[in-house]
């Protein structure tokens, strides 16, 4: 999905590390396009806001994921820009309660056809700049469609951030639109072929697929995706988030009726390494050196838990 919708509109220039595959870039959506006045709004938004500097999290932050682990990251809606009353944004309810299939707990978002273009993101960062930044594994986290009359894009942002955008079109967000499956980098136009709408049958993703977002620290600040527990080819986006210190959160766009939830390991992921100790959040985020991984007995494989 784009917010393009006339030309000689430029990206934002990206950090000296980012790279991304050769893939064709676009400048219009393959479906959907948005206001050129939300996207001026914005600019001017970012302009004026300054990105958030990382920040050690209070204690009751700290305590809170000591004792649930990573069923402490909930999903938000907040109004970042009071000035904009323009339209409608999100339209809907958040459940950070959900009970999934089985006992694990999910976030469960419900929208309706009145929800327009908006940003959900995540209350405590997937990356935290001021804590330890392991070497191997990274973050990780899923979202399951049950609805999607309209669009879903999942992947991260930095705060603030213009709480009536979707992720991937300004700074430091990048995302997925699952409508078009391309992926966005704070970009300006329609988005880059990821590579992946061939990879799974020249379609959007339907009902019962699972979509997950992942970071992976070892491989140079590498963002990828998955699809129903693989891993997609090519990786989406090299060498982001390794500059300056920053906090960056987990960030699903939407907009229309739809319904999913999204785990951040309160339950198995469909993903089999990210059930390992070295891609949970709560290895990384509050904790200011190596932590010891927990004595576990083997877990079960998703497809045994859910047989």
């Amino acid at each position: 999905m784009s917010w393009f919708r006339g030309h000689g509109r430029r990206s934002s220039p990206p950090p000296p590390e980012w790279t991304s595959a050769p893939q064709q870039s676009h400048v219009y959506g393959r479906f959907n396009e948005a206001s050129e006045a939300d996207c001026d709004r914005a600019d001017n938004f970012c302009s004026s806001n300054g990105i958030e500097s990382a920040r050690l999290l209070p204690s009751s932050d700290l305590e809170r994921i000591a004792a649930e682990g990573c069923t402490a990251w909930e999903l938000e809606f907040q109004q970042t820009d009071l000035s904009f009353t323009q339209r409608q944004t999100f339209d809907g309810k958040i459940d950070n309660q959900s009970k999934s299939n089985r006992t694990g707990i999910v976030r469960k978002v419900e929208t309706t056809e009145e929800c327009k273009d908006c940003c959900l993101i995540s209350n405590l960062p997937l990356i935290a700049g001021l804590y330890y930044r392991p070497l191997d594994g990274g973050v990780y986290y899923e979202l399951t469609i049950q609805k999607m009359k309209g669009v879903i894009a999942i992947g991260t942002t930095c705060r603030p951030y213009p709480h009536y955008r979707l992720p991937g079109w300004h700074r430091l967000s990048a995302a997925l639109h699952l409508d078009d499956m391309r992926k966005f980098y704070e970009n300006s136009d329609g988005g880059q072929d990821s590579g992946f709408w061939g990879a799974i049958g020249g379609r959007s993703p339907a009902v019962g697929d699972i979509i997950g977002c992942g970071y992976e620290f070892a491989a140079g600040g590498t963002m990828f995706f998955t699809f129903n527990g693989e891993r997609l080819v090519p990786d989406a986006f090299k060498g982001l988030y390794l500059g300056d210190v920053r906090d960056v959160y987990a960030a699903i766009g939407i907009d229309g009726e739809t319904t999913f939830t999204v785990n951040f390991g309160g339950d198995f992921f469909k993903w089999p390494l990210a059930n390992e100790w070295r891609w949970r959040l709560d290895r990384h985020v509050g904790k200011l050196s190596a932590p010891q991984p927990p004595i576990l007995e083997d877990l079960p494989t998703y497809s045994q838990s859910y047989s």
